[in-house]
């Protein structure tokens, strides 16, 4: 990723930071969010599916890539699944108790499953899989922040499996139940980590990855272990699934509309109404989960730890305006840190956010001492030009992303905010950001649960730990909300918590929110019985082309 050879745990930061948005497959529009189409399954066929990012390890417990979380979702099943926002349902375990004091949790597995190398699925596994997430030596760049509070499992027999907790933990099952936390083969684990191969009980199995290129899964004819209730329980009906990095979003789709792929991820936003027009393909899309595409102020150092200042470049910037004409009307402006598909997502908060207003803006700004310009228009302080730095992985960009960034940056200048962008290889990038060497950065990370604020925000959830604090949060009163959220037993406890988060975020500045994560997939009308997760994530397993 860089010109120069980088740690891998420093290169899988980097990459993860700006690859944990959007790679999920999505819904066709309909009120179910499924792909149905028509007519009688087909067994057999390969299927293509394009996308637009890649990855730099394929074990779902150390990348927090969503593309990990993507191709491996068809190779692991999750000890539960998530129903609906707030309720869960059997998978690879067939029931569980909590104890009264919210730190046990005991799971009952089924019978007769088996890895596709022969392992047998029971307690032990379980145990491997959670052991090797938290293990400092994984160096888990996501998965670990989802059971911070693991502490062990004990195997009760081979089908009871018992997690202790170091305190309650209220999103433990939603986290359980995502492919990060898939049940991996022990065996497949003891390997070293570079000979490492994707090893579940899952519809397909791995057969090859040419990094930087593609992955090939097969069908796994014994499959046995779909969560209750899935549209179709028994093996996959495709023969062949394989993903294509394809970073040139024109040729992604040039391959689509060529009959060279079936699938492919992140459809321009200006050609979604033409390639639906001939009826030949369709656009699957879907509102993510989690936090926006948004832009975080770092509140520590530099002008960005001026409120005022802050509250200026929100209020220079007029994103509606923006998204709506990059693009095309396909991806909604947001109004909040989180995506309004996400459980816990307050609308009373919307109105925390500071609207455009540019009059204000120039208040706030003098109000802060910028009261300055020198001869490029840009506000001063004591001889010093106001400038934010905002770098950028010039390697890794999608959704226009680029386009949009010009765009803010000019509608500063008017402000007279000049704001850098300098491109960046893996390497400097990550140091740059480890060393708080910024004033905005921007991500978005998809999680259908409220507690990806505490992945967000929280004082403990650093860069340099994994986490996405870009702001360099750390305020006590947050903290507060966000681990009693996590913490209690009682939803409305939860709801308020997180609305207090939301509404402080914006009020305080910590962040401008940029556009709602939507993901475009276009497929071609020949392909149907995709469906999704809760995190939006494509299931596989019941897809089938037509001849």
């Amino acid at each position: 990723m860089s010109a120069h050879p980088i740690p891998f745990r420093r290169a899988v930061v980097a990459a993860g930071l700006l690859l944990v948005p959007v790679l999920a497959a999505c819904s066709a529009g309909e009120a179910d969010g499924t792909n149905t189409g028509t007519g009688t399954p087909v067994s057999g066929g390969e299927l293509t599916y394009l996308v637009d990012q890649t990855q730099l390890t394929l074990d779902p417990a150390v990348s927090p890539a969503t593309v990990t979380g993507l191709v491996t979702r068809p190779i692991f099943d999750s000890l539960v699944e998530q129903t609906s926002p707030t309720t869960f349902g059997p998978w690879l375990a067939t029931k569980w108790e909590i104890s009264a004091d919210g730190r046990d949790y005991t799971f009952h597995l089924k019978r007769g499953i088996t890895f596709t190398d022969g392992t047998p699925f029971d307690a032990a596994a379980v145990k491997a899989t959670l052991d090797h997430v938290v293990d400092p030596a994984s160096k888990s760049q996501y998965a670990a922040s989802l059971i911070a509070p693991y502490e062990s499992t004990t195997i009760v027999d081979d089908l009871t499996a018992k997690v202790r907790l170091s305190k309650p933990f209220r999103p433990f099952l939603q986290a359980l139940s995502t492919p990060y936390l898939g049940i991996q083969s022990p065996k497949a684990l003891r390997v070293p980590a570079a000979d490492y191969k994707p090893v579940g009980t899952g519809p397909f199995s791995f057969v090859s990855w040419e990094q930087q290129k593609d992955i090939t899964l097969t069908r796994n004819p014994a499959y046995a272990a779909a969560p209750a209730g899935a549209p179709h329980p028994g093996p996959a009906y495709l023969q062949t699934l394989k993903f294509g990095y394809v970073a040139e979003e024109t040729t992604r789709y040039g391959a689509l509309t060529s009959g060279q792929a079936q699938a492919i991820a992140a459809v321009p936003s200006g050609r979604v109404d033409s390639l639906q027009a001939g009826g030949k393909f369709r656009v699957l899309k879907n509102e993510l989960p989690g936090t926006g595409y948004n832009l975080y102020f770092n509140v520590r150092t530099g002008p960005t730890s001026d409120p005022s200042v802050r509250e200026a470049v929100q209020r220079a910037i007029d994103v509606p305006a923006l998204v709506a004409n990059i693009y095309s009307g396909q991806y909604a402006p947001a109004k909040n840190v989180l995506s309004p598909t996400t459980p816990g997502y307050d609308r009373a908060a919307e109105g925390s956010l500071p609207q455009f207003d540019p009059a204000k803006a120039a208040e706030l700004l003098d109000r802060a001492g910028w009261t300055g310009r020198n001869a490029e228009g840009y506000r001063t302080k004591d001889g010093r030009e106001l400038t934010l730095t905002w770098p950028y992985l010039g390697l890794i960009n999608r959704d226009r992303r680029d386009v949009l960034g010009q765009a803010i940056q000019a509608e500063a200048k008017k402000a007279g905010i000049r704001i850098d962008r300098p491109n960046l290889d893996a390497g400097a990038y990550t140091d740059l950001v480890l060393n708080g060497g910024y004033q905005i950065l921007d991500t978005g990370n998809v999680r259908a649960d409220a507690d990806i604020l505490r992945f967000s925000f929280g004082s403990q959830a650093t860069f340099a730990r994994g986490g996405a604090n870009l702001s360099l949060a750390a305020s006590p009163e947050l903290d507060g909300w966000l681990d009693e959220a996590a913490g209690t037993a009682d939803p409305a406890v939860a709801t308020r918590d997180y609305a207090q988060a939301q509404a402080y975020v914006l009020k305080n500045g910590y962040v401008l929110p940029g556009y709602v994560q939507t993901s475009l997939v276009g497929t071609t009308a020949k392909l149907s019985g995709l469906t999704v997760d809760a995190q939006g994530i494509a299931r596989f397993a019941g897809a089938w082309l037509a001849k």
